[in-house]
């Protein structure tokens, strides 16, 4: 199990945006740099406790303002003469650059609340729109889920709730990074301790019916030994269900769709619509504009009203 929300300090940065500069490239990375975007230097060191949980934070923050301040991870142990030139006598100092110059900065941990109003402060500065920050890291997290950049992502979602307590679309990602890492029970949780009054949204809703379909996946058999068996009888209607989940659980959406509308076909009341209901199940868990849905619904609809 991946620990959500969580990285190391001394991780590579893997983005633009977040970069560990050495003392050599601190005039280029931080000074230069901040000519055109405000720049956030962190100065931390692999034995500073308290570095670890701000670290993460900071960078969380940083994300979720896309691209409208940059960060910089500054190991003091390497960088003596930066940390002697700027009088850094404790870590975690915090220091931001704007146009070549220290404008702001704190020493010490500080609630993330304070934290994360700090980074919008310093992104205002070089003229930075954070009114859609929000939309935009949302966006941003949701690519590096599609990428599988799981720790990443699930700093974001979980920045996102901290802002916005009632975002259904940060609940909804933060869930889906759990089943992607293969946790469901943890997205579960996720979803359980969403508030009321987004219990019923659709991308609560979509994160529910992957992880139905996740737990499917658990119990699905072969594919090989099932496809036989329903070219060998294409009457039994429990195997072609099976098969359609062994395809899922494989990662043929697809050809899991189409063995379900072949299923419908020959008997939609089988097992109280059960073709019917998993069908709508995949589609709840997928985007509503992907092509599978599209074609699949249509299909379905054709069928229905024959």
């Amino acid at each position: 199990m991946i620990e959500l929300g969580t990285s190391t300090q001394n991780a590579a940065a893997t983005d633009d945006v977040i970069k560990d500069v050495a003392e050599q490239d601190f005039m280029k990375e931080v000074i230069e740099a901040s000519q055109d975007v405000p720049v956030i230097v962190d100065f931390w060191a692999p034995w500073c406790g308290p570095c670890k949980t701000l670290g993460p934070q900071l960078e969380a923050a940083v994300r979720a303002q896309r691209g409208a301040v940059k960060m910089a991870k500054v190991n003091v142990d390497e960088a003596q003469a930066i940390a002697g030139q700027l009088r850094i006598q404790s870590i975690p100092t915090v220091y931001a650059f704007h146009k070549g110059q220290p404008v702001d900065g704190f020493q010490g941990a500080v609630p993330e609340s304070q934290l994360k109003q700090f980074v919008e402060q310093i992104a205002k500065m070089g003229g930075g729109d954070t009114s859609g920050g929000l939309d935009d890291a949302l966006a941003a997290a949701e690519e590096m889920l599609e990428a599988g950049q799981l720790e990443d992502a699930a700093q974001i979602f979980q920045a996102v709730m901290a802002e916005d307590s009632t975002n259904a679309k940060a609940y909804g990602g933060f869930a889906r990074v759990a089943i992607a890492a293969g946790d469901v029970e943890q997205a579960e949780a996720i979803l359980n301790g969403a508030p009321a009054e987004i219990a019923d949204h659709a991308e609560l809703e979509a994160a529910r019916a992957q992880i139905e379909l996740a737990r499917q996946a658990e119990q699905a058999g072969p594919i090989a030994e099932l496809q036989e068996k329903v070219d060998a009888e294409p009457d039994n209607h429990q195997a072609r269900f099976d098969l359609a989940q062994a395809l899922y659980a494989g990662g043929r959406t697809e050809d899991a769709v189409n063995q379900l509308l072949e299923l419908f076909r020959r008997d939609r009341e089988w097992n109280d619509g059960a073709a019917k209901q998993q069908l709508f199940t995949i589609f709840d868990a997928l985007k509503p504009n992907d092509p599978i849905v599209l074609n699949g619904r249509r299909k379905l609809s054709s069928m229905i009203f024959a």
